[in-house]
């Protein structure tokens, strides 16, 4: 590859309707637009078009409990569209790293001037990020894993974390992806955890499970993520309540509790796990299978002095993690100077950014830092796009389990246009399968797992080529 340049981008919106509400923190998603970008991009002296996509979630990179959504979306597509120009002003790069550097730079200088803050400028750049690398796959013939770890991306871990200097991917990622990757099932602060929870008028009839215990014997679930209700006593009954369900089912089983940056400080926190852990029935869950408690300190503390000194003298503390609060290029090596476990990977918070969180960790626990950990969490992705290029990342970065919640949320591919289904049921038949006799195609979960093959296989993600012209302009979404 000689050189990779952006020269035009077209944004499209698709509207998706949840099957059933996903009640997560201060917010509750009912109804969300997706976002696909796709860049033209000039690699090697190849025309080639890449795509990538998200949803507009409410109250995620910016919890502002008193900001009207239709505000937050105009945010999140301005940093989206601001990505995209800085990234054709950049004009001819070496490399993907190189371009993402000169983004991530330009899109800094500007986000400041706007007052937003580093997780919300950065899904911008990381949306454009994630439509290079596709465009660079597809025009070198090439899958993600292999572009990653014969470095045709350029990443230079050391120019990111100074310890890493020398080092590049093929030396701390795994030699080949996984190709199985289990269903870490998001359990929503309002899910129902029984059939008999859900009451007559909430009821779903579209033949996928709805309640927890049905989503078990379906999909053979083993893997959890919890979100934690901010009401200790509350907190105490549902985990007892789960607990108890899932031991009905399985022997051995691993889950992760979302705070959902419900506490003020170490302090509360404290408090709150000692709750939890005077309870029997919790205490033998979370012996039994706690992957990690992710993020239950609010972002504007979760990283300070005071909670470096909390976390460090709590001796015996649970591995704690960050999400919300890994924004920044420096936001890892911080929390584990505080004394948090690791981090999660999201591709909504960088694709080089995760590949070089993953290699951070495994070098220093190459070191002796056993305890450390990345985590694969989602930000309800769904359709052909977003949950299939995550799961490429999260596949090459040898993770064994990450949350999926879309297929949950969301149901079939019903949404999107019929292209879409015959390449998804075409190019993907070990991950989608049709829902009912022709039905729109929906994820094949098997024994708690789902088979991602095709999509190691697949340049990045998704195999078939989708076209701009099978969705409405951006410009044309209103929050109505």
């Amino acid at each position: 590859m000689t050189g990779v340049t952006v020269h035009d981008f077209d944004l499209r919106f698709v509207s998706l309707r949840a099957r059933i509400p996903f009640r997560y923190g201060i917010a509750t998603l009912t109804a969300v637009p997706q976002v696909l970008v796709f860049l033209e991009v000039g690699v090697g002296g190849r025309l080639s078009r890449g795509v990538a996509a998200d949803a507009l979630p409410p109250k995620w990179f910016t919890k502002d409990p008193g900001a009207p959504y239709d505000r937050e979306a105009a945010d999140m597509i301005e940093v989206i569209r601001a990505a995209c120009g800085h990234a054709v002003a950049s004009g001819r790069r070496a490399s993907l790293f190189a371009l993402w550097r000169e983004v991530w730079a330009a899109q800094a200088e500007w986000a400041m001037g706007k007052g937003f803050p580093p997780l919300l400028w950065g899904f911008g750049v990381s949306l454009v990020e994630r439509a290079v690398i596709d465009a660079i796959c597809r025009a070198l013939d090439i899958s993600f894993a292999t572009a990653v770890r014969g470095n045709a991306l350029g990443i230079d871990l050391g120019a990111m974390h100074p310890e890493l200097a020398g080092l590049g991917p093929t030396d701390l990622l795994p030699t080949v992806p996984s190709r199985r990757l289990r269903v870490r099932h998001t359990v929503g602060l309002a899910d129902p955890l029984t059939d008999e929870d859900i009451a007559p008028e909430e009821r779903v009839d579209d033949g996928l499970p709805q309640s927890l215990e049905a989503c078990i014997l379906r999909y053979g679930l083993t893997h959890f993520k919890i979100k934690v209700p901010a009401d200790a006593q509350a907190a105490v009954d549902r985990l007892g309540r789960i607990a108890a369900l899932v031991a009905k089912y399985h022997g051995e089983y691993a889950f992760t509790l979302d705070g959902n940056e419900f506490l003020a400080d170490v302090g509360a926190l404290r408090g709150l796990w000692s709750t939890l852990m005077g309870d029997g029935r919790v205490a033998e869950f979370v012996r039994g299978g706690l992957v990690a408690l992710e993020q239950p300190l609010r972002r504007d503390a979760a990283l300070d002095d005071g909670a470096r000194a909390g976390l460090l003298a709590w001796v015996d503390r649970p591995p704690i993690i960050i999400d919300e609060s890994d924004a920044e290029i420096g936001s890892l090596p911080r929390a584990l100077d505080c004394g948090y476990a690791g981090t999660s990977h999201k591709n909504c918070k960088g694709v080089i950014k995760g590949i070089a969180s993953a290699c951070l960790l495994e070098c220093r626990r190459r070191g002796g830092g056993m305890r450390l950990l990345l985590t694969g969490e989602d930000l309800a992705n769904f359709g052909p796009v977003a949950p299939l290029q995550d799961m490429a990342v999260v596949a090459t970065l040898g993770l064994e389990h990450a949350e999926r919640n879309g297929h949950h949320y969301f149901g079939n591919l019903r949404a999107y246009p019929s292209p879409i289904w015959r390449g998804a049921l075409g190019g993907h038949a070990d991950l989608f399968r049709e829902d009912g006799v022709g039905g729109p195609p929906v994820f094949d979960v098997r024994n708690g797992a789902l088979a991602v093959g095709s999509v190691v296989d697949a340049p990045f993600g998704f195999a078939p080529a989708i076209e701009p012209g099978w969705f409405r302009p951006l410009d044309e979404w209103r929050p109505s």
